[in-house]
């Protein structure tokens, strides 16, 4: 009874930590994107400049990726060559950058509960993109429920009542190359047997970032800033804002860490429909009723991806599980036979002794 207790003790542990790592990222995840509307939006902080606030969370996060990897060593750097840096990471950090300053600039002219109606559209484009590059297959059935949540967007997209199409056309860029980063991610560092977590990551990615935003900036946004008093910045809110931004790196870290993917995933669609309801009724953003109604086809056409991604990936293990058992049947009965000769041979030596 003792040991089936600790038994027990033991498993509700495990639980508990799950959902607090899951509660912490999502806090910091909704904080994150609430806190970057705050700021952006000219209703609110009116602080409009998306490439300077990117920057600045850029800035943030490469001197605390490089204080825990080279000053604190709390993380080990990945071996490198420069040439390897240039070709694979660079490439990466541009499309990063991009991505960050197009999604930062959409909360300027679109609601909370809209952007993450339109994020459910980065399946369709991961595996758009995985086709065009050959990461994909092309599956009618995994098509189809591209198709289907393609639809629910449209259907939100067609009931927002605050619809721009400014604000539309940088969120779906956004998630164009958001999408595509992840792909090149796995064809020029995973292919390459290179895995970098989220502080490896930030130390390598974020000052490409920086660089590559700096242009843009130096033409769009620095003059503006240059004549503005906004030019002064407020040290707690921004400090505050990156802190949360470089947190939710770690809380990712962790989450997956601990957990899995698809935890991650699960709670990703938890965050989104609280965020739809904050905004609802905190922020006040009108949500109508074709929102939900294409949002929630959206949904299911998410959860049924993940859900075949999840299969696939059992089926995966399994035959993996079942070649490794076969290789091990065959070398065990490759030693039997090795054995039995060996015994066979000494058998016949003593009898030729005798």
């Amino acid at each position: 009874m003792g040991r089936g207790g600790a038994i027990s003790e033991g498993v509700l542990k495990k639980i508990f930590l799950s959902y607090t790592y899951v509660a912490i990222w999502i806090f910091l995840s909704f904080t994150v994107i609430v806190y970057n509307k705050y700021i952006l939006d000219r209703k609110m902080y009116n602080w409009p400049y998306p490439i300077s606030l990117t920057m600045i969370h850029m800035g943030f996060c490469s001197s605390l990726a490089y204080l825990l990897v080279r000053v604190f060593k709390l993380v080990d750097p990945v071996s490198m060559s420069w040439d390897l840096y240039f070709k694979s990471v660079v490439p990466i950090g541009l499309l990063y950058a991009v991505s960050l300053w197009l999604s930062n600039s959409a909360y300027i002219y679109l609601s909370v509960s809209f952007i993450q109606m339109l994020k459910a559209l980065m399946p369709v484009a991961v595996y758009s993109i995985g086709i065009l590059f050959k990461k994909e297959q092309f599956k009618t059935n995994v098509m189809a429920n591209m198709v289907s949540i393609s639809i629910g967007v449209a259907i939100a997209a067609y009931g927002e009542a605050k619809f721009d199409t400014w604000g539309v056309i940088l969120q779906l860029g956004a998630v164009a190359f958001e999408a595509t980063r992840l792909v090149m991610i796995q064809i020029l560092l995973n292919s390459k047997g290179i895995t970098l977590n989220p502080i490896t990551s930030l130390y390598y990615v974020a000052p490409c970032c920086l660089v590559f935003l700096s242009v843009p900036w130096m033409f769009v946004e620095y003059p503006l800033l240059k004549e503005s008093s906004s030019f002064h910045l407020d040290f707690f809110i921004f400090g505050t804002n990156s802190f949360c931004a470089f947190a939710l790196n770690l809380a990712v870290f962790l989450l997956v860490g601990k957990t899995s993917a698809l935890t991650m995933n699960v709670a990703g669609v938890v965050k989104d429909w609280l965020l739809i309801a904050f905004s609802w009724s905190v922020i006040k953003d009108a949500v109508t009723s074709v929102n939900l109604l294409g949002y929630g086809l959206a949904f299911l056409g998410v959860c049924y991806y993940n859900h075949a991604k999840l299969m696939a990936m059992k089926a995966k293990e399994a035959e993996e599980a079942q070649k490794k058992a076969a290789q091990v049947d065959e070398e065990a009965g490759r030693l039997l036979e090795e054995r039995e000769g060996s015994d066979a041979f000494a058998a016949k030596k003593a009898d030729t002794q005798d």
